[in-house]
């Protein structure tokens, strides 16, 4: 059973929506948070992203980091540009660009329901960004940025959103980068979601898995200082914004390798057999589009290493079948020699780096399906890295959770 909790969030108020707003904390570097935050004094980034209000080189895990990060969004909350519901309301965020829209429930998740996997996951999780998103919630107090979840819809559940949506304006519209508009609905009548949802079996992961675990390895510890017990204190709880699956819009996760030696290449062309294309994506899935030496290359992955729904996977049968037995890339989280393209930079991006000689081979894939990821997550089963890129991305600021 799905457990969802509604909290009294933390929202700016509609005249510095625009000002606020800004980018996940994972998907940009320090470098670029630094830039995006220059004369805007209200981003989030400076929540965020801490570290571009301390002096250059400070170290990234420095404890200064963390105490500046919560005397930023300590900051904001004062202001007059932030307001705290006056009580628990459930929140409708939608997504919409030129030729898409999703519209999800922003709420709070159980971290019980991720203890027992009733909320699933596909990704390993690394211990390093754990820590460092457990220090910043605990030092915050506050889940600053919410998960991305998807799950199997219900005609209950479209049918409590869209009333909202058809019969409310938005309390806040922002125009965001990419063409992306956000908006955000409020209601405070919030029985009927959280029945509904309570006949959800699963939830499932798309982005923020280790915002999932930090959330859950902070409960652990509240727990055992203050005495409490599961599900009982507000730190059970972080935010999430739940889309139906079938809005979910997930693009390819891209592939370069940086080197590249004429027998490997020959190997590949002697094994595989290519076929010389003017086309840079891949049609269907079991194919790949290859970027090498100024021309594009349409090949057929080789079968899955077996009948695992995981091994059937392009980016699996890819990994076993061209990139570990051919480039030697065994361990494609570890290895130097590939690094990943999220597919909202396109095929563009993959010429640009060969063509620069950053690379000497660019790979374009079929994306994973969200029924695949289902699937793998079902099963207990983890997906190879970088398997997924999810599109449009939900913006941080909006509304905060504190406990």
């Amino acid at each position: 059973m799905a457990i969802i909790h509604p909290f009294k969030g933390w929202l700016p108020k509609a005249e510095h929506a625009d000002d606020v707003a800004c980018v996940p904390y994972d998907v940009i570097s320090t470098e670029e948070a630094l830039e995006m935050a220059e004369g805007k004094p209200e981003s989030f980034l400076h929540v965020i992203r801490p570290e571009i209000d301390l002096p250059p080189g400070t170290p990234f895990y420095d404890a200064a980091v963390y105490e500046k990060g919560a005397e930023n969004l300590k900051k904001l909350l004062k202001s007059d540009i932030y307001y705290q519901d006056e009580k628990p309301a459930i929140y409708i965020y939608q997504l919409e660009t030129a030729n898409h829209t999703q519209t999800g429930v922003f709420t709070c998740a159980s971290v019980q329901n991720y203890d027992e996997d009733v909320i699933l996951k596909h990704e390993l999780t690394r211990p390093d960004k754990e820590d460092d998103r457990t220090r910043h919630i605990l030092t915050q107090s506050a889940h600053a940025e919410p998960v991305m979840l998807t799950f199997r819809d219900t005609a209950d559940i479209a049918f409590l959103i869209e009333k909202i949506t058809i019969t409310q304006p938005p309390l806040i519209e922002h125009e965001g980068e990419g063409g992306v508009t956000h908006r955000i609905w409020k209601t405070h009548a919030t029985a009927d979601f959280v029945e509904g949802f309570s006949t959800i079996k699963n939830l499932y992961i798309a982005d923020g898995h280790h915002r999932c675990k930090s959330a859950s390895r902070v409960a652990e510890q509240l727990r055992k200082k203050k005495g409490s017990f599961p599900g009982e204190a507000e730190f059970e709880y972080f935010p999430v914004v739940l889309f139906p699956m079938d809005q979910m819009r997930i693009l390819p996760y891209n592939r370069v390798i940086k080197k590249v030696s004429g027998k490997q290449w020959n190997h590949l062309k002697k094994t595989f057999a290519p076929l010389e294309s003017s086309e840079k994506e891949p049609s269907e899935p079991g194919k790949v589009s290859i970027y090498y030496s100024g021309q594009w290359w349409e090949l057929t992955l080789p079968k899955p290493a077996s009948e695992n729904v995981v091994d059937s996977l392009d980016v699996a049968r890819l990994q076993n079948g061209v990139l570990e037995p051919l480039f030697e890339i065994q361990n494609p989280r570890t290895d130097e020699n590939i690094s990943f393209v999220g597919g909202i930079r396109g095929t563009k991006e993959l010429e640009k780096l060969v063509d620069s000689g950053k690379a000497e081979l660019a790979i374009s894939m079929y994306p994973t399906s969200i029924q695949e990821l289902l699937d793998v997550s079902d099963q207990g089963e983890l997906m190879p890295p970088k398997s997924t890129w999810f599109e449009p991305k939900i913006k941080s600021g909006f509304i905060v959770h504190t406990f």
